[in-house]
């Protein structure tokens, strides 16, 4: 059995809202790329769907138990799929559904059956700023990757993209003898010799086409689910034309000149960040000036009390979290009161009386318990039910010491 990927695009929670009746299980596991370390990848899978099925004994039958759990036991044993994992993998279930995304980055450990799916290490990985897609385009073929700083892998098209020139024009494509694929002295690239003559040649007729068919196809079906900016790798005279031609507002202005089949994978990572460190960083400062701005009009806030009313009010347009940061609590969905426990500080409360042991110590309770959850992904699923917008920012380019800053309608 060839396990099948679903792609994690923006809107995925709605393909969700249709399976959201309980038991819904969610896993979440950090994985390994290579050898020795993915050994041990499926045996810690097992362990989690273990505990899955524990929590379900305490509510369901044995049968029911049994058609929920059969999808990862198959997972299981996909050594394939085992083979070719990445950083983070998430397996989200309940009946009739059944969805595995392999995720670029680790996630935390988690195994859940509850009567909603846990989505919250999801959407800040799509809430992160530093991601981006490539586009590796020749005469012939396409390739897209995606990735960040750190890592960049080949992603599969989408149904309805054309992988090559054949599947873009079929029957309308020019004979193949006016074209010779002689790839910029390298046999990677894409050169083109001229046929016949006249206004333009039939090769430059069949490009243009392509690149056309290319074009709406990535920005339907990849740039506009993604959200992600596209940078181009391709050769330097294929970046005038294609440029000519694009009508996605997501690729950027500068690319990469050279076609990607000519570098290995982490050479064109460490290209594609050359290019867009630049947008990511100024899009980090307009954050911050953007937020500053609002502030000084009595706008902006960074006190979570306050961010938490105004959520509920709707009132945000923009939230801004702080990467890798968690802070335990509880929110009141109707009042936005919080209560916190901020673990890497002293425990606070805000609006709701904090428990005390018999000493009159303040109890501090952990993330881990059931009761509690990390109060900046409530905000950011809040806000984000409200129509606004969350962004991810590392902790070092925040604008506030709490974790969190608002920007308000009004």
């Amino acid at each position: 059995m060839k396990t099948k990927f679903t792609s994690l695009t923006q809107d995925f929670a709605t393909a969700l809202a249709a399976h959201s009746g309980p038991p819904c299980l969610s896993l979440y596991q950090p994985t390994h790329r290579h050898h020795p370390g993915n050994q041990q990848d499926p045996l810690r899978f097992r362990h989690l769907v273990q505990g899955l099925e524990q929590s379900l004994e305490k509510q369901y039958p044995a049968d029911k138990i049994r058609a929920l759990l059969e999808p990862f036991e198959d997972l299981e044993r996909d050594h394939e799929f085992w083979n070719h994992t990445l950083d983070g993998l998430a397996v989200l279930c309940s009946s009739g559904l059944f969805q595995v995304y392999v995720l670029p980055r680790p996630v935390p450990e988690l195994a859940v059956a509850a009567d909603s799916f846990h989505t919250k290490p999801l959407r800040r990985f799509l809430q992160s700023t530093d991601r981006f897609q490539v586009l590796g385009l020749s005469l012939h073929d396409i390739k897209l990757f995606e990735g960040n700083r750190d890592a960049l892998d080949e992603i599969a098209l989408a149904p309805g993209v054309p992988g090559t020139i054949a599947e873009a024009l079929g029957d309308e494509l020019t004979e193949p003898h006016q074209t010779v694929a002689s790839y910029g002295g390298t046999n990677l690239g894409g050169s083109m010799r001229h046929g016949h003559g006249g206004k333009k040649d039939e090769v430059d007729i069949d490009a243009d086409r392509f690149f056309r068919a290319v074009d709406q196809a990535v920005l339907k079906h990849h740039s506009r689910p993604s959200g992600l900016p596209l940078i181009l790798a391709a050769l330097p005279e294929h970046h005038g034309m294609f440029h000519q031609i694009t009508k996605n507002s997501f690729l950027l202005d500068e690319g990469i000149k050279i076609h990607p089949d000519a570098l290995p994978l982490d050479e064109l990572c460490k290209k594609a960040w050359e290019v867009f460190e630049p947008q990511y960083r100024s899009r980090l400062a307009k954050q911050a000036e953007d937020f500053a701005l609002a502030k000084s009009r009595g706008l902006g806030m960074d006190e979570l009390q306050e961010i938490a009313e105004a959520a509920v009010a709707g009132r945000i347009m923009t939230l801004l979290i702080e990467a890798d940061r968690e802070i335990a609590g509880r929110m009141d969905a109707a009042t936005g009161k919080l209560q916190l426990t901020d673990l890497s500080q002293r425990p606070t409360d805000i609006g709701m009386p904090v428990s005390h042991d018999a000493t009159g110590k303040l109890k501090v309770t952990h993330l881990g318990d059931p009761e509690l959850d990390d109060v900046l992904d409530d905000l950011g699923e809040l806000v984000l039910s409200n129509g606004g917008q969350v962004v991810v920012i590392p902790s070092e380019q925040m604008p506030t010491k709490t974790g969190a800053a608002a920007i308000c309608r009004f």
